[in-house]
């Protein structure tokens, strides 16, 4: 019997050929936390009295759900990931200014290589399956245990399957294809501890940014990771982000491996889609929702705040306005998005348009700075979930929604299909 590519990467990871259900002890590659949680894996640490971190460079901390520190609450907990950084001469530390999105930074800094084990103390940790890598979220005390041992305790995951044929259209992205997806797993539902493999004819017509919006959008299906096979365009980004040091290896599933489920997806028929609430999976066509008004537009978090997604958005808003009584807030995923960004012009088109752009960060995907919603308000956002109270009021509603989708009704002040306002 054959094996799946995360049975492969977690065969390896722990020295021998494993069976799903199995638990096995994985040494871990990287471990990413961020302001939220590091101050707490730094005091778990400290119980365990281990003589010395397994190995420093292991450790990636970001400075990215707290912003800038919008609250005294927030200082404190940016304050006190610099001094668990500093206690344990951390060297990959991205703090305010040099920083980003922790999955997005993840990434474009080159600490997600094919074939790897990659775990942080996020739940969209799977994002850096789009790479070839095994990646999940960890606990606090999983992590605490990782910078102490270089390794954790996995239950071996079993597979899902999702093909995708054909050839992804003009006016759909990557989110298009995520939320496709979720309608068919579902929220939380089927793939509970699952690993999802995004495969097929159709990966080819995906571009990184595509496949890593993907694979973040999975974990709302409840799945211990998603991934994507390596391929020509992995290696090509890793040599653009000077990354290609042959410290890898691409791993495919076997022809005759097992799977719990298998779906099939053909791109070709896939339309601009939209999420509505309060579920990722309850999904319509663009279209299906014409005219419905909206006050909010979000483009950004760790899903949809890609330079890819910022064009969208400025393509279909150069030279226009946005609607009376509609906001529409931008937020770059990192601060070399950001760059990139203004210097092709994007940010000039948004800002000229009414965008307000911030700094990189989560900013509003949370609700814990930068734009929250209040009660009564409905927003379209790039975001990954939608339920009551994510973005700010429980008594808010969140359509979810690509860039282009997004920037499309703030440009008209409600939902309507991108593809009117593109070449």
């Amino acid at each position: 019997m054959g094996h799946t590519i995360t049975e492969k990467i977690l065969g390896k990871a722990c020295g021998k050929e494993v069976i799903p259900g199995e638990i096995v002890n994985v040494r871990i590659d990287k471990l990413m936390t961020m302001d939220f949680f590091a101050s707490i894996v730094g005091k778990l640490y400290d119980q365990l009295e281990a003589p010395a971190l397994f190995d420093p460079d292991m450790v990636v901390v970001f400075c990215d759900h707290m912003g800038p520190g919008h609250s005294l609450k927030d200082a404190e907990l940016l304050k006190q990931t610099r001094e668990f950084v500093k206690k344990y001469n951390l060297k990959n530390f991205y703090d305010l200014g040099r920083n980003g999105i922790c999955h997005q930074m993840m990434v474009e800094n080159g600490y997600v290589k094919p074939g790897k084990v990659v775990v942080g103390t996020d739940s969209h940790s799977p994002t850096y399956g789009a790479m070839g890598a095994f990646a999940c979220g960890v606990t606090s005390s999983e992590a605490a245990v990782i910078m102490a041992t270089g390794e954790i305790w996995f239950r071996v995951p079993s597979s899902v399957k999702v093909e995708l044929k054909g050839k992804l259209q003009p006016g759909c992205c990557g989110k298009d294809v995520s939320l496709k997806i979720m309608s068919l797993i579902g929220f939380d539902k089927t793939a509970l501890y699952k690993a999802i493999e995004i495969t097929g004819e159709g990966i080819a017509s995906l571009e990184i940014a595509d496949r890593l919006t993907i694979t973040n959008m999975m974990a709302e299906t409840g799945a211990k990771s998603a991934i994507i096979h390596a391929d020509e365009k992995t290696i090509r980004y890793l040599q653009d982000i000077g990354a290609d040091d042959g410290d890898y290896e691409c791993y495919e599933s076997d022809s005759d491996a097992t799977y719990d489920d298998e779906y099939v997806i053909n791109l070709d028929e896939l339309e601009p889609t939209v999420a509505i609430p309060h579920s990722s999976d309850l999904i319509k066509k663009a279209e299906e929702l014409e005219g419905t008004p909206i006050h909010h537009v979000f483009v950004g978090s760790c899903t949809n705040g890609r330079l890819e997604d910022i064009k969208d958005a400025a393509d279909i808003l150069r030279g226009h306005k946005i609607a009376d009584d509609v906001r529409m807030i931008v937020v770059p995923a990192s601060q070399h998005i950001y760059l990139e960004a203004l210097k092709k012009g994007y940010i000039q088109d948004l800002i000229e348009a009414g965008a307000l752009v911030e700094s990189s960060s989560c900013a509003s995907c949370a609700a814990l700075h930068t734009g929250i919603l209040p009660s009564g308000e409905i927003a379209i956002s790039t975001t990954n979930r939608n339920f009551k109270g994510r973005m700010g009021s429980k008594d808010a509603s969140i359509y979810l929604a690509s860039a282009a989708t997004a920037a499309a009704a703030a440009r008209c002040g409600y939902i309507t299909d991108p593809r009117k306002f593109m070449n």
